[in-house]
């Protein structure tokens, strides 16, 4: 008889969601589904808003990275001004991303990848946490909560706020850098810097060698990438053209304002999430054996697309990782390796930055005057490819606006790799607490923010309403 498992929550990730195995008659994986249960709708309620408020309306949709939010939409709102950031208030932007990029990777690398790493994904799930973390390797853990408080320290001498900020502003930045306070972030640069260093050395050696096996088999998909490069192709996070690479290493390249004539948008009934797809390939389809439309975005997508990265120990991490794994690496957990690649470039363009001679300089922000415009803005995201599109009246009110965020490029590959993964591990309608941990592990890889990702389509929504009785029955069903 068949029968349906259901892994509800799946956890260590940011926002809510199941996954729904449906096994055949001889409890083989005949479909598994990521069901993404949370709605935010953010494009729909910021209509008639004054565009300038965007910058600190959306951080709100994710106190896990705002920073991101917050920069696009500024950029977004640059474009609707027709304004151009003087240098000391983009490089103030660029700074804050990176040090808000530290601690987004030091977060998922130590807090929520790490216990399937260190204690295993058969490990106690009482103890398969953060707790068992600090209670395995008490010197790192108190090393890491110790830089990842820096990190939000250094946000807040940056803006004067480390969540939710609104220092980026129409046409630049609106706190000067002082050169006291410059002077106050270098060594908490230079010690995140260690940090940064000693992670991606300790990985090496003692987590992904033991999991390499692990690493070539679980939920392993083949897809195009979606990343920013600068134009000689290095590796850019704020600011670039946009790299759509396809599987065989070949790509498009196009300015991020002309995102719709290369990505189109799927829905299906099932989630809250948006599936993007690369509309010059042929369609959409989530099909394991033959995909198509099919790209990803996130650490491994930007370290494929990418010709090198603009700073020396990143740039030789990649050099080694491509040795062993090609170009474009294809592995799913291998975004944990990648993500630690990033950590570590980002670690040293802080300190680039904080070294720059103009990062003090008190000319940050040029004046701005609404108008009637449409303005796309775009950063790479910790989780991918972030984009935000306003469009405004005479009065610079929002008339309409679309978000496409990082997790949301990866809906689909997140649900292939989980298939793939629950395909490859249940066999004979077998399975045990760590086998569907280890199916969770293939959306871990991809470190996603359903918070963020869950947001509207021309207002249609996918709704199911169970109605039960009081002992807990389902007597009806009620969908749109």
């Amino acid at each position: 008889m068949s029968k349906t498992l259901v892994i509800q929550p799946v956890t260590r990730i940011e926002g809510h969601a199941r996954i729904t195995i449906t096994l055949d008659d001889a409890g083989e994986v005949e479909r598994a589904r990521v069901n993404v249960i949370e709605l935010r709708g953010f494009e729909r309620f910021c209509i008639g808003r004054p565009v300038e408020d965007m910058p600190r309306i959306t951080p709100r949709i994710c106190g896990v990275c705002p920073w991101s939010h917050h920069l696009a939409s500024a950029k977004a709102c640059d474009a609707v001004f027709g304004a151009t950031p003087p240098l000391t208030g983009r490089l103030l932007r660029e700074l804050c991303n990176s040090v808000a990029y530290m601690e987004e990777h030091i977060l998922h690398f130590y807090f929520l990848a790490a216990p399937d790493f260190l204690l295993g994904p058969d490990a106690d799930p009482a103890i398969r946490n953060v707790i068992g973390v600090l209670q395995a390797a008490p010197d790192i853990a108190t090393r890491v909560v110790r830089v990842r408080h820096m990190c939000a320290t250094m946000l807040e001498i940056l803006s004067g706020k480390a969540i939710h900020p609104q220092a980026a502003v129409p046409g630049g930045f609106s706190k000067p850098l002082s050169t006291e306070d410059r002077d106050r972030l270098r060594p908490m640069a230079d010690e995140a810097l260690e940090l940064a260093q000693f992670t991606i050395a300790f990985a090496k050696e003692h987590v992904f060698p033991k999991y390499l096996e692990t690493v070539k088999t679980l939920g392993v998909i083949n897809t195009g990438f979606l990343g920013t490069v600068g134009d000689d192709g290095s590796l850019q996070l704020y600011d670039g053209k946009l790299r759509l690479m396809r599987p065989d290493g070949t790509f498009d390249e196009f300015a991020y304002d002309r995102y719709a004539d290369y990505i189109a948008e799927h829905v299906e009934p099932w989630s809250y999430l948006k599936f993007p797809y690369a509309k010059q390939w042929g369609g959409f389809s989530m099909d394991l054996a033959a995909p198509q439309g099919i790209y990803r975005t996130n650490t491994l997508a930007r370290i494929n697309v990418c010709e090198r990265i603009p700073t020396p120990l990143a740039q030789a991490e990649l050099e080694e990782f491509r040795a062993s794994f090609g170009r474009p690496a294809q592995l799913t957990l291998l975004y944990h390796w990648a993500r630690l690649i990033e950590l570590l470039h980002n670690a040293e363009n802080v300190v680039r930055l904080l070294a720059h001679p103009e990062i003090s300089g008190t000319d940050t922000r040029v004046k701005v005057t609404p108008r009637a415009a449409r303005g796309v803005g775009c950063v790479e995201a910790p989780r991918g490819t972030l984009i935000h599109d306003y469009t405004t009246d005479a009065d610079g009110l929002i008339t309409s606006a679309n978000l496409i965020v990082g997790t949301t490029h990866n809906s689909a590959p997140i649900n292939m790799s989980v298939t793939q993964a629950a395909k490859g591990l249940i066999h004979g309608g077998r399975y045990d607490q760590g086998i569907l941990n280890t199916v969770e592990m293939s959306i871990r890889a991809y470190d996603p923010c359903l918070s963020c990702a869950t947001h509207a389509l021309n207002g249609r929504f996918a709704v199911r309403l169970d109605i039960v009785d009081a002992t807990g029955q389902v007597i009806d069903t009620l969908t749109n």
